[in-house]
C-alpha cells in the first residue's frame, strides 16, 4: 500500500530539509515519489508540521527499579486504568503497555532504558516486550561490578576490559554501556559514604576515573556507536560542577556522554548553600566537541527517584515524600527508590528547575545537548510537551520563573536568557541527533529508505497542547494514532548491538560464574526465544 502524506510542513534536520512538501510511504519505509505508481491513499497534511518519530535516549520504563517504584508507589499509578486485563504488571498501575501508548500519542517511536544491572536484563527485556507501539533498547551497567574492577585490580590491560565489555553487550542484548558513580558503589558497600573521581575504590585499588577512562576507551575500540553513557559522582550536591568538569575535561580526545546533567549543575554559592553553576558547564560543553549531555530536566511536582547509585539513593532517603524508600544491595549497583517531590516555592527545587533551563538555553549545539527529564528523577516523562513549550517561549518561561522564590531565580541566570528554540531545534534535539548519538540510521529522519517512524502535529498558540496529542503518528507504516489517541496496537522490537566476542572471554567468563555462583554463564544470558513474538530483536552493528 502506497500513501501520501500531502502537503505537510517537513521538519527533518537530517537532510536540512524545513519546507511543504509530500511524504510517501510503501510498508514500513519512505519511498520516492514516483510518477507510474498512484497513492491508495492520501492524507491531507496542510497546516500540520511532520517530523520523523521522536526518540528518547534516556527513561527509565523498565527493570528491577522501576518495578520497586511501582509496588512502593501505587497510588501514583491507579488512575492510569488504559490496559488489557490480561498484561503483566496490570495490577499496578501505570504499566508497561500504558508506557507505550503516552509515548506514542507525543509522537516518540523509540526509547532506551539507560541502566540495567546483566544480571537483571532477561528480565527488563520481557518488560520491555509489552510495551506496545514503540521500538526500544538498553543500555548494560558496568563499572561496580566485581569482574571488571577485578581486571583493573590486576593490571589485564584494556584488552581483557575490552573483551568482557563486548560479552556483555552481547550477552544482555544491549545497545551500548553505562557506568553510574564509577566505583562509588563498589565502595558504598565498605561504608564509604562520599566518593569524588579521584577517590580509590577500597580492596580493588583503582580510582573513579581510571574506571570510566577504562569503559570509555573500550567501548571506542569496540566501534559501539553510542559513547560511555556516564552517571557521574556527587550527584545532587551542591558543589558538585566540579565533578561534572573534571569528567568531561577527562574525556580528551575521546567521544563521551554525560547523563542527567541538571543534577551535576550545582554550585554552593550564597545563603542557602546552592547556586547554579550551569554557565560554566554549557562553556565547557560548548568547548568540547566529543562530548554530549542529556539534561534531565526538574520539574515541579510529585514523582518518585529511581537509581542504581545506592550511595546517593541512600544518602536522599532522609528527603522521601510520602516517607517511603528502598535500598537494596546487590551484586555490582544495587537499586534505591525514593519518592520526592519537586516544591516550586523550595530554594533548591527552584535551583534545579532554572538549571536545566540554563542547560538547554546556553548549549549552542542542539546535536549535542539531549531532552530528557531523566524519567521519572527529574519528572515523569508526560510533562515533555509542557518543557517543550517552555524551550520555545520565553514569555510563559518568565512565567514560571515569577512563581519560583525570587532570591533562588537570582543565583541563576535563567532571567535572562532570552532565546527560544525553533521548532527546527526541537526536531534536531528529539530526532536527529539521538538517531546520530545511538547509530541508528534507519529513524530520526524523513528520508527514503528510512523507517516509516512518522508523526504529525496540528501548530496552535498552546504548543504544549500541540506536542501533547500528535494528529497523527505512524510506526514502521501503521498508523497507531489519531487525534492524540491510540488507534491501533502493535508491538515494536528490541534494538541490539551485535560485538563479535572472543573466545577466550567466553571461557574466562565461564569458570568466572562457575567459581563465583555455582552457576553456567549463560544464565544471564538473554535467549532469543524469550520473547514469544516473531522478530522481536533488531540487530545494528559496530562501526569497527
Amino acid at each position: 500500500m502506497l500513501t501520501c502524506i500531502k502537503g505537510g510542513r517537513i521538519v527533518d534536520p537530517a537532510h536540512k530539509r524545513d519546507e511543504i512538501g509530500d511524504l510517501y510511504i510503501r510498508g514500513d519505509r519512505i519511498v520516492a515519489p514516483s510518477a507510474e505508481a498512484r497513492p491508495d491513499e492520501i492524507v491531507n497534511a496542510e497546516g500540520l508540521i511532520v517530523m520523523a518519530g521522536g526518540i528518547d535516549i534516556h527513561s527509565h520504563i523498565a527493570g528491577s527499579n522501576v518495578n520497586t517504584a511501582r509496588l512502593l508507589m501505587p497510588e501514583q499509578h491507579r488512575a492510569h486504568a488504559r490496559r488489557p486485563a490480561a498484561t503483566p504488571l496490570s495490577n499496578a498501575g501505570w504499566s508497561t503497555f500504558e508506557t507505550g501508548c503516552l509515548y506514542a500519542e507525543m509522537g516518540f517511536t523509540t526509547v532506551v532504558e539507560p541502566a540495567v544491572s546483566p544480571h537483571y536484563a532477561l528480565h527488563a527485556h520481557l518488560e520491555l516486550a509489552d510495551i506496545p507501539i514503540i521500538d526500544k533498547a538498553i543500555l548494560a551497567i558496568l563499572g561496580n561490578d566485581d569482574f571488571v574492577l577485578g581486571l583493573m585490580r590486576a593490571g589485564k590491560g584494556a584488552g581483557a576490559v575490552r573483551d568482557h565489555v563486548a560479552w556483555i553487550i552481547e550477552s544482555t542484548r544491549a545497545l551500548g554501556i553505562k557506568v553510574i558513580n564509577a566505583g562509588g558503589v563498589a565502595a558504598f558497600k565498605d561504608n564509604v559514604r562520599t566518593f569524588s573521581f579521584d577517590d580509590v575504590v577500597p580492596t580493588y585499588g583503582v580510582s573513579s576515573r581510571e574506571i570510566v577512562k577504562t569503559l570509555q576507551q573500550a567501548v571506542h575500540e569496540l566501534g559501539v556507536p553510542h559513547p560511555l553513557h556516564v552517571h557521574c559522582n556527587n550527584l545532587g550536591m551542591p558543589g558538585n560542577f566540579k565533578t561534572a568538569l573534571e569528567t568531561i575535561a577527562a574525556a580528551e580526545d575521546l567521544p563521551l556522554h554525560l547523563a542527567h546533567l541538571q543534577f551535576y549543575g550545582y554550585g554552593a554559592e550564597g545563603k542557602q548553600g546552592i547556586s547554579s553553576a550551569a554557565p560554566q558547564l554549557a562553556e565547557a560543553v560548548n568547548a568540547t566537541k566529543n562530548v554530549t549531555i542529556d539534561v534531565g530536566q526538574a520539574m515541579f511536582g510529585q514523582t518518585v527517584t529511581i537509581s542504581s547509585d545506592v550511595l546517593r539513593q541512600f544518602a536522599a532517603r532522609g528527603f522521601a515524600h510520602p516517607s517511603k524508600y528502598v535500598i537494596f544491595d546487590g551484586d555490582s549497583n544495587g537499586g534505591g527508590v525514593v519518592p520526592f517531590e519537586y516544591k516550586a516555592g523550595s530554594f533548591f527545587n527552584a535551583v534545579q528547575f532554572a538549571v536545566g533551563l540554563e542547560l538547554f538555553l546556553l548549549i549552542d549545539d542542539p546535536w549535542r545537548v539531549f531532552f530528557t527529564t531523566d524519567h521519572p528523577n527529574g519528572a515523569p516523562f508526560t510533562v515533555y510537551p509542557e518543557l517543550f513549550a517552555l524551550l520555545m517561549d520565553k514569555d510563559l518561561r518568565a512565567q514560571w520563573l515569577a512563581r519560583i522564590p525570587a532570591e533562588a531565580a537570582a543565583m541563576t541566570t535563567a532571567p535572562s536568557l532570552s532565546r527560544e528554540y525553533t521548532i527546527y531545534e526541537i526536531a534536531t534535539m528529539t530526532r536527529a541527533a539521538p538517531a546520530r548519538l545511538l547509530g541508528l540510521s534507519d529513524r530520526g529522519h524523513l528520508g527514503v529508505g528510512g523507517r516509516a517512524d512518522i508523526a504529525l502535529y496540528r501548530p496552535g498558540r498552546d504548543l504544549a497542547a500541540m506536542f501533547r496529542s500528535a494528529a497523527r503518528v505512524y510506526k514502521d507504516g501503521d498508523l497507531v494514532v489519531r487525534d492524540g489517541a491510540v488507534t491501533h496496537y502493535r508491538f515494536g522490537r528490541a534494538i541490539q548491538l551485535s560485538t563479535p566476542v572472543d573466545a577466550d572471554m567466553r571461557r574466562r567468563m565461564d569458570h568466572y560464574y562457575d567459581e563465583r555462583y555455582g552457576l553456567p554463564s549463560d544464565f544471564m544470558r538473554v535467549p532469543e526465544g524469550a520473547i514469544p513474538r516473531p522478530g522481536p530483536f533488531e540487530n545494528i552493528a559496530c562501526s569497527s
